[in-house]
């Protein structure tokens, strides 16, 4: 199975850098390969419709990289128990594959959201998934994504990635 975990980074001139990374399976052991797609203009920020700013970018990215069964978004899928879209939910609506929504913060009303503790982290991830992925699933496998604190290895990865801290590498563990 390959999933992906991806992230936008804005800068302060107007544009974006998304990074991809791809793992052969859902504990996201092996890496297959990493993607970067410099955005020389992104869309302004528009409060409560972030998914116009960041779905642009994201597809970006995906379209350097290979099909993906499953795609790891930083922030929420849903942002209430009924179910209101977040940007997890309009990715997994433009792309057609399950969205997994990770949030390092609590949003106010995802009550819904499953709260993730990894290794010794005192402070929870919240978890949440659309596109025919049940939530207790999605959050047992952020729980077994690889690494052993809080922000599993790959979502630190992509998050270096797109602020341009490190360069996309070659293939590898991300244990």
């Amino acid at each position: 199975m390959s999933a992906g975990v991806v992230d936008v980074h804005y800068d302060d001139l107007g544009g974006a850098k998304a990074a991809l990374v791809v793992c052969s399976g859902l504990d996201f052991t092996t890496v297959e390969s990493e993607h970067v797609a410099d955005i020389s203009r992104a869309a302004p920020y528009e409060s409560g419709a972030l998914f116009k700013r960041e779905l642009p970018c994201i597809q970006e990215v995906l379209s350097v990289g290979p099909s993906l069964e499953v795609l790891v978004i930083d922030g929420y899928a849903t942002l209430d128990p009924d179910g209101r879209p977040g940007l997890g939910a309009h990715a997994s609506d433009a792309f057609g594959i399950p969205v997994i929504g990770v949030a390092k913060s609590r949003f106010r009303t995802a009550s819904h959201a499953m709260e993730v503790i990894r290794g010794a982290a005192k402070r929870p991830l919240y978890v949440t998934s659309v596109g025919g992925l049940e939530i207790s699933i999605a959050a047992r496998l952020v729980a077994s994504m690889a690494g052993g604190s809080r922000i599993p290895t790959a979502l630190a990865r992509v998050d270096r990635l797109a602020r341009g801290r490190d360069k996309p590498g070659s293939a590898g563990r991300a244990n």
